[in-house]
């Protein structure tokens, strides 16, 4: 029995795959559990249609991610955090608290704190690059100043 598959299934096949399987595992596995439907002529239409709506999507936002990513370019923040001689932080600038400096700018579009891609969270004074993922094709860097001061 010819199906088109709805969702990827592990060892059959992807998304939008016109698969041939045994007809008791369509009617009681693929079909019931929405993962695939029949492959009619009117079925492919539609598959292709959903193929280029969501090629129109995934344009769409690589595109507004690609806007995004100029208004961040060249981004430098300032923290001023109390630290000991050594010039160890008493505490720590997180990912969420980059985010939320970069949120009191002047951009259109809320940044959140899980696309800030900090490995460990900042413990010492100095200058780091913090890389702004907005897309998974879209990387920004942001540089990171650490000063001592009162905060």
């Amino acid at each position: 029995m010819k199906l088109i598959l709805r969702k990827t299934v592990d060892r059959l096949g992807d998304y939008g795959d016109v698969v041939d399987v045994k007809a008791g595992y369509a009617r009681n596995y693929l079909i019931p559990q929405g993962l695939a439907y029949r492959a009619s002529t009117g079925n492919l239409r539609k598959l292709e249609r959903e193929r280029d709506e969501a090629e129109e999507l995934a344009k769409h936002d690589f595109l507004e991610a690609r806007r995004r990513a100029s208004q961040l370019e060249g981004t430098s923040l300032v923290f001023h955090v109390r630290a000991g001689e050594d010039g160890k932080l008493f505490g720590a600038v997180t990912n969420a608290d980059v985010a939320d400096r970069l949120n009191q700018g002047e951009l259109d579009f809320e940044v959140d704190r899980r696309i800030v891609m900090l490995e460990e969270p900042l413990k010492l004074l100095g200058v780091s690059k913090v890389v702004v993922r907005l897309h998974s094709q879209v990387e920004v860097e942001v540089e990171i100043q650490v000063e001592q001061g009162e905060e």
